[in-house]
């Protein structure tokens, strides 16, 4: 369900507000690959300049712009992400064996110059800040919080909040708490570990969101295609396929920016068939504010 629009604008984007025009929505049966997002082969986890940071299980190597090999460094699992400020490289990792955490992996902090280990961290979502700093951040076990850490690893800062950085005007965070009913908010972490709470999500586990050229993310909540700006004002952009929280289970959720072209999709899980998907889509016009 998409929900009409009034006079070419969305109900409920206020005027001097981003607004979208749904051109097209299908929906298409799949298998169980449509669910599982994927890295492209040979993609690297991070670059910065000429430099290339790549990960491989077992490894995590730094290639230059000619292809050349600068350093390659061991590690015990298999490199997810990684993050680089001024000379420092922060990894994240799932583990090769289930641990009491999961499948989550050590957090590897090295010197981008040669590839030494700085010190080794616990996390599952990382971010990069300036002058070597970095955020890291892990949820579950009675765990919700957000580490910085600067150059040395030495921390920082910490602030009880977890899920999607964004980093630009402050820290703006997107929270994924996977509980029923949720509690995550868009908020605003503060130093000292105070945290500005924005508006109430609905679904416990949003898709990683997109960030437009004002700092206004956008988030796929629920179904209902949200932007938050800079001071965490909130505004229904469009409600594509509403899903009630308890179900959001059964959909896996993605944004894709290509110009003023955006394309959403939500991969639904048959109830009682998992090997079973049906994908709908949309792609929408990106209208900047007035």
């Amino acid at each position: 369900m998409v929900r009409p629009e009034e006079n070419g604008r969305t109900p409920g984007a206020a005027s001097g507000a981003w607004r979208v025009t749904v051109l097209k929505q299908e929906r298409r049966k799949a298998g169980p690959q449509a669910y599982e997002p994927s890295r492209r082969q040979g993609e690297p986890l991070a670059r910065r300049d000429d430099l290339r940071v790549h990960g491989t299980a077992g490894k995590i190597s730094c290639i230059d712009a000619s292809g050349h090999t600068r350093w390659t460094t061991p590690c015990s699992g298999v490199p997810n992400a990684a993050h680089i400020s001024r000379g420092r490289v922060l990894v994240t990792t799932d583990s090769l064996a289930y641990t009491p955490w999961g499948n989550l992996g050590p957090a590897l902090l090295l010197d981008l110059a040669d590839g030494t280990l700085i010190t080794e961290l616990r996390g599952e979502r990382g971010a990069a800040l300036g002058s070597g700093r970095f955020l890291l951040g892990l949820e579950g076990y009675d765990v919700f919080d957000t580490w910085e850490y600067d150059r040395d690893g030495t921390l920082v800062d910490s602030w009880r909040s977890y899920g999607h950085y964004v980093i630009g005007t402050g820290i703006r965070v997107v929270e994924t708490d996977r509980n029923l009913p949720t509690r995550s908010h868009v908020v605003r972490l503060l130093p000292g570990g105070t945290v500005e709470r924005g508006p109430l999500l609905t679904d416990p586990l949003t898709p990683r969101p997109l960030v437009l050229s004002d700092g206004t993310i956008l988030i796929l909540d629920s179904g209902v295609l949200r932007a938050v700006g800079r001071r965490l004002e909130d505004t229904v952009l469009a409600e594509l396929l509403p899903v009630a929280p308890e179900e959001m289970w059964r959909y896996h959720g993605r944004l894709h920016r290509a110009g003023d072209k955006l394309t959403v999709s939500l991969t639904e899980r048959h109830p009682d068939r998992p090997d079973k998907h049906t994908v709908h889509s949309w792609t929408l016009v990106l209208h900047p504010p007035r």
